[in-house]
């Protein structure tokens, strides 16, 4: 493809992002399915990480939301697929998304990245 602007042909930029590889086990793909199709989006879940306000300054958790949220997918697995803001690939590479479930309840854990410490709760870390 020719990178040449002309008046019939638009100038393309191809942008390479940054590759995630954040993995997602069985029972987290089966959970966020579940949610994905609860939520109205079937097959589309946003991940993030937001600052947690009620734990001391540096804490960041994951928020999972149905849908895209203009992210860009950074994980596929089992028919579901998963997105995130750009500016967020840094942190998420090379994590890994798991999902616990018992009589009481469950949750989504996240391992801890690189020079960063593990929230007692498992869904969240503090970067050192």
């Amino acid at each position: 493809m020719s990178l040449v602007r002309t008046l019939d042909r638009p100038f393309i930029i191809f942008l390479m992002t940054e590759i995630v590889n954040l993995s997602i086990s069985q029972s987290a793909a089966s959970e966020l399915s579940r949610q994905a199709s609860f939520g109205g989006s079937p097959g589309e879940m946003s991940i993030d990480l937001v600052e947690d306000k009620n734990c001391s300054e540096g804490w960041m958790h994951i928020q999972l939301r149905p849908g895209t949220r203009n992210g860009s997918p950074i994980s596929r697995t089992e028919g579901v697929t998963l997105y995130a803001d750009l500016k967020k690939f840094n942190l998420l590479k090379d994590l890994k998304l798991d999902y616990y479930g018992d009589l009481s309840g469950g949750g989504f854990l996240i391992s801890t990245p690189k020079n960063a410490k593990r929230c007692s709760c498992g869904s969240g870390f503090k970067l050192l």
